[in-house]
């Protein structure tokens, strides 16, 4: 048995080549109702993994097998499964999901040792199980990406076992009680989209990369957009530093800026794993502060009418709002953006990260849970190692948005106000305001094509106050006792010295000269 999970392809796929070399293969992908009740779960998630399921059963057909559609919870279907057709072993990728994904592997591994199945389970990621300490961890991600990729299948080289089942009606994120709400800009998912931005990307558009990834104009085309297809597994994380490797060899001959901005695309992937390894380390990181001394510095003063506005892009400030309706509309958003947003939560606005954690993963299509949890607290400032970040979001508009052209595109109200008053509307004249055609005022509606809201609070004296408090509960000398237990469990490590041989000699030289960096993956 081959159960897919975030793994939604043929090529590089080490439990359906494992599986393969011991017999005839079933192969099953399970819709479990009860991940997608999560308050991290939403309907772009469930539309993107159909598009790849409808592609991977394809690919299956055209080898003379079948995927296997089932909805239900794993260890039932499972059962079932195993009372129609016995099978001795199951395979399939080692996942570093949310906790619900967590305790459903544990209540598999109980059921395979009580029915005597062996499960074997294979690195989706530069990702260790069981890791025991940071130390040597940088050594393990560099084996798993130059290891040979496993070629995809071809016609005759797969046996499939005959299909206990009748095909069983798919639910839709309607039946699973999801939102109705699907960015229509998002991407598409599927192996051969993945593909085919992979190609984009480092055939054309890297050389915008270095340069090109902070502001929200350039950010679109700039960066790689293979997050989603990471996330889902329609590309194999060793598939893509293999091919940026190969692409870069190339690039060092005659373009040297595209090749450094391929060197900085190689240190995010680096990173990617860096951050799922904190999940998969720690799984409560994803509901409870990584310092627990800076548990109740937030909860008891939390503010529905500042989440309820952050939300629905009613800020007040334009950088932000702009923001989340182009989140809104295109189920994405790069890094520095996502990294203001959450910094405008967490300190002017002074909200707790877990329920603003929880409604961006629901709107970022590429949602993964071991990065976004550790950058939510790390940009909330909780892991209690890491520098305090605080993004103004006027001067983010006006570093990555001079002329305004991002500000006016997703926030049409503002279109016809003057470049001096763009970023800070509130401070316009009435006279301007009335020739602009825009009212600035504390009861502006959702969705008044004349009106923009007053900011939910003073910026600066907002921040300043959050600033302080964070900062004074730092030093006490209890929170500063925890932080170096921290820093040995989660911390990224230098290499000294030390090169390991890869697809590309000396990439763990290079990589160890980014490790201090604080970096996203975009």
């Amino acid at each position: 048995m081959v159960w897919f999970k975030r793994d939604l392809r043929l090529h590089d796929h080490a439990a359906l080549t494992n599986a393969a070399a011991y017999g005839p293969v079933l192969c099953l992908y399970v819709i479990e109702p009860s991940l997608w009740v999560q308050p991290d779960a939403a309907r772009q998630h469930h539309e993107f993994i159909l598009e790849s399921l409808r592609e991977l059963a394809h690919a299956l057909k055209a080898l003379g097998g079948r995927l296997h559609v089932r909805t239900g919870e794993v260890p039932e279907v499972l059962a079932q499964l195993h009372a129609l057709a016995p099978f001795e072993r199951l395979y399939s990728h080692e996942e570093t999901g949310n906790g619900v994904t967590f305790e459903r592997d544990k209540a598999m591994a109980r059921w395979c040792r009580a029915q005597g199945v062996g499960w074997q389970e294979f690195p989706q990621f530069g990702v260790v199980r069981r890791l025991v300490s940071r130390n040597h961890w940088q050594s393990h991600w560099v084996t798993h990406t130059a290891a040979p990729q496993l070629p995809c299948p071809t016609p005759g080289a797969l046996q499939f076992a005959p299909s206990p089942w009748h095909a069983q009606h798919v639910f839709s994120a309607q039946e699973l009680g999801l939102d109705a709400f699907d960015p229509p800009e998002r991407q598409r998912g599927g192996r051969s989209a993945g593909l085919a931005v992979l190609d984009d990307f480092l055939n054309d558009r890297c050389r915008h990369y270095r340069g090109g990834i902070s502001s929200p104009l350039s950010a679109p085309s700039a960066c790689s957009r293979l997050s989603p297809y990471l996330t889902f597994g329609c590309l194999s994380l060793r598939e893509v530093v293999q091919a940026t490797d190969h692409k870069l060899l190339q690039l060092k001959e005659h373009s040297a800026h595209a090749a450094k901005g391929l060197e900085a695309f190689l240190s995010r992937l680096h990173w990617h794993c860096h951050f799922i390894q904190k999940l998969e380390s720690e799984p409560e990181l994803e509901w409870r502060n990584v310092h627990r001394g800076y548990d109740g510095l937030r909860e008891p003063d939390w503010n529905p009418a500042h989440f309820e506005a952050l939300q629905s892009g009613r800020t007040g400030w334009p950088m932000v709002d702009a923001c989340v309706a182009m989140l809104r509309e295109t189920g994405w958003l790069n890094f520095r953006m996502r990294a203001m947003l959450v910094s405008v939560a967490a300190y002017p606005l002074w909200l707790h990260w877990r329920e603003v954690g929880q409604w961006l993963a629901r709107q970022f299509l590429d949602y993964e849970p071991g990065i976004h949890w550790s950058q939510m607290q790390m940009q909330s400032g909780t892991t209690g190692i890491n520098t305090t970040r605080v993004y103004n979001p006027i001067k983010q508009a006006q570093d990555h948005d001079p002329k305004g052209l991002f500000v006016r595109r997703w926030c049409p109200a503002l279109r016809r106000v003057p470049n001096s008053w763009l970023f800070e509307p509130w401070r316009m004249p009435e006279s301007v305001q009335t020739a602009c055609g825009v009212r600035v005022c504390a009861d502006a509606r959702p969705g008044a094509p004349d009106a923009w809201p007053m900011p939910l609070v003073d910026l600066e004296t907002a921040t300043r106050f959050a600033k302080d408090r964070l900062h004074s509960l730092r030093r006490t000398p209890s929170v500063r006792a925890g932080k170096a237990t921290i820093v040995e469990k989660h911390a990224s490590r230098k290499v000294q010295g030390a090169r390991v041989t890869s697809t590309r000699p000396n990439r763990q030289a290079s990589l160890a000269a980014s490790t201090q960096l604080s970096l996203g993956f975009d």
